[in-house]
């Protein structure tokens, strides 16, 4: 499949840039998929107003490979979204492994309906940049791809600036989540795709949590052979839009109004500190990022939409002081929650 056979109105809303929540996985008890949970949050996200989801990556947990639940979680949602809403929505999968099992997912994914995939390179870390890109080449010719450059507190490869120019090359890119959390890497992805000439074919996304509103709003000015070329972020793949949805679409329109005006109001860049201030309790920044999966799930715990924090791995867990920084931060900043947008959707999300 190539993105030229998308429908034109999901690859506009890619290409203009949207919200993209991560996709938590919902179990029960017994660490088994909870259906009925799974499909409140697809239906949360959808009523949130996002522009699509993003399922089967790091947030949903790599682990679902390997206790089948790959191709269920991602026909859940899908179908979940199919009988939702009537609206486009861009529905990325999740890729991983070497390249026989990267070219499997991208040939289940596309088959479910599935418009793109989210390429993790974490199985490639003895792997050099040739060897990656002959990766990505060949996962490229069974789905249209969204890059993945992940930090590497939670498995992520550090790629040059020369790397991000050979990928925007491959035709069947359209995306690339920038996620390294840090900022001389997020510049070298820029460069790349710039170098590539790409920057008009492939949108750029940002992933780094602990820099969202930042990311979304600000230009980057880009220098080549004394020629200045300006780009922004078109839109967000974060894990942490799984939570506070709603809210986080209204920052991130905030965010897309401020972009071309002569001057930024103070009151957005001072309220990139108070997400990111969210996220170092969600995310498990003091251990880490450890206790990441968990810090979302808790919050959604806490609204009524998981029954528990249970994760595939009984290991992954809350960390130690974690509950108490996500009480704080719940307390701090409870006018970036979207409490009553849930409390009053709740249940029919749940039916």
């Amino acid at each position: 499949m190539h993105h030229s056979e998308m429908k034109s109105e999901v690859r506009r809303l890619i290409a203009d840039g949207t919200v993209l929540p991560a996709h938590p996985l919902a179990l029960d008890a017994s660490r088994k998929l909870d259906a009925r949970r799974q499909r409140a949050l697809t239906r949360y996200y959808i009523d949130a107003g996002a522009g699509g989801l993003a399922v089967g990556v790091h947030t949903t947990q790599f682990a679902i490979r390997d206790v089948g639940m790959y191709r269920p979680v991602l026909e859940l949602a899908a179908e979940t979204a199919s009988d939702w809403t009537r609206r486009p929505l861009a529905l990325v999968a999740g890729l991983a492994g070497p390249t026989q099992q990267a070219v499997v997912e991208a040939e289940i994914a596309r088959g479910i309906g599935y418009h793109a995939g989210l390429l993790s390179l974490a199985a490639m870390k003895s792997a050099s940049e040739h060897e990656i890109i002959a990766h990505c080449e060949a996962v490229a010719r069974e789905i249209p791809l969204v890059g993945f450059y992940l930090q590497p507190a939670v498995g992520g490869v550090i790629l040059s600036a020369d790397f991000w120019r050979r990928f925007a090359a491959i035709d069947n890119v359209i995306a690339i989540k920038i996620a390294p959390f840090n900022r001389y890497r997020t510049l070298d992805v820029l460069r790349g795709v710039s170098a590539a000439g790409a920057l008009d074919r492939v949108a750029l996304y940002t992933g780094n949590d602990d820099h969202i509103l930042l990311d979304l709003t600000l230009p980057f000015d880009l220098r080549d052979n004394g020629v200045t070329t300006r780009t922004y972020f078109r839109g967000g793949l974060l894990g942490h839009w799984s939570v506070w949805t709603a809210s986080a679409i209204k920052q991130f329109e905030r965010c897309k109004a401020a972009r071309h005006k002569d001057s930024v109001p103070a009151d957005l860049l001072a309220l990139d500190a108070r997400v990111t201030d969210c996220n170092s309790a969600f995310f498990d920044v003091a251990h880490n990022f450890h206790g990441c999966i968990a810090g979302c799930h808790e919050v959604l715990r806490r609204q009524g939409l998981l029954e528990g924090i249970w994760c595939l791995d009984p290991a992954e867990g809350l960390s130690p002081g974690q509950m108490q920084e996500i009480d704080r931060v719940c307390n701090e900043h409870a006018d970036l929650s979207d409490d009553d947008f849930v409390a009053a959707n709740l249940g029919k999300w749940l039916a």
